[in-house]
């Protein structure tokens, strides 16, 4: 069972419902360790301070502000959590809005949100009321100190929370004369076909990450003393003629495939170079980082 992030009561009107939540998403990324060039070992970052000259314990570190140059007003945990509002224990919907006028730039971070025995009646009810009218609510949340803006929404297997950014977080995009650049008809028709030879269903699962899989391999290449080969970059010449451009890609999309042939020689990436030599043969040492980063 995925860890809760957050319990309370999600409320709208006189209906109350107990709910949990949990992330929907988390990235995930191959991470390097620090070490010491010369003998291989785990660098560390220990909490010191400077003026008692020594590392100190995470039960003697307390939360300060800084009001001024290194003059702090302090504060502990009771305290904080002694300002809490309402939004820490209950997420009360403020307004529905519909779903399809929400730009996705506002999205920050994604949440399932499930009922506990006592709210899944109302939990089923609103979730459909808000599928068939296509509307979205929006409700405050606090959790890790903050009070976030969110928008609760139906999913396929339940009901679904995004916190958002707040207004005054988004920033302005830089503006572009885009008013004084005249786009021929012909030339949208062509970009428009384009578009619809690219066009297929969503299927996230097709997509993959590229880097971390050369990541991964790279790993294995050194675990084994192997070359560590240099991927082929595509050669990107600029746009002279974007009607020219347009055609020639509208023509490479709809050109058959020519079956392959057994005897013709496999072709050789384009720009692609000689694989460069991995690191001198690992030692027992380096084996052991190696381990630890694959881990």
């Amino acid at each position: 069972m995925a860890t809760t992030v957050w319990k309370g009561h999600l409320t709208f009107g006189l209906i109350s419902m107990p709910v949990r939540m949990f992330a929907a998403a988390r990235g995930e990324r191959i991470s390097f360790n620090q070490l010491h060039k010369e003998c291989h070992s785990r660098l560390k970052q220990p909490l010191f301070c400077p003026v008692c000259n020594r590392n100190v314990e995470r039960s003697e570190i307390v939360k300060g502000y800084e009001y001024e140059k290194d003059q702090y007003v302090l504060f502990n945990e009771e305290e904080l959590d002694k300002i809490e509002p309402s939004s820490a224990r209950v997420m009360e919907i403020l307004e529905f809005v519909k779903l399809d006028e929400m730009d996705p730039l506002y999205f920050d971070s994604s949440y399932y949100i499930t009922p506990e025995d006592a709210g899944v009646k109302a939990y089923q009810l609103l979730m459909k009321a808000m599928e068939e009218s296509g509307y979205g609510a929006i409700a405050k949340l606090t959790m890790h100190q903050r009070e976030h803006i969110v928008i609760v929404r139906p999913g396929t297997k339940g009901m679904t929370l995004h916190t958002m950014f707040y207004s005054n977080e988004i920033r302005a995009a830089e503006s572009l004369p885009t008013d004084k650049i005249e786009v021929k008809e012909q030339e949208k028709k062509l970009a428009r076909q384009l578009i619809e030879s690219l066009a297929a269903p969503f299927e996230p699962q097709k997509y993959r990450d590229e880097y971390q899989e050369n990541v991964r391999s790279m790993i294995a290449a050194k675990l084994k003393g192997q070359e560590v080969t240099e991927v082929a970059q595509p050669h990107m010449a600029p746009v002279i003629d974007l009607m020219e451009a347009l055609k020639k890609s509208l023509a490479e999309k709809q050109a058959p495939v020519a079956p392959a042939s057994s005897t013709a020689p496999a072709p050789v990436p384009v720009g692609k170079k000689p694989p460069t030599r991995a690191v001198q043969p690992i030692s027992s040492v380096q084996k052991r980082a190696g381990k630890k980063i694959a881990g």
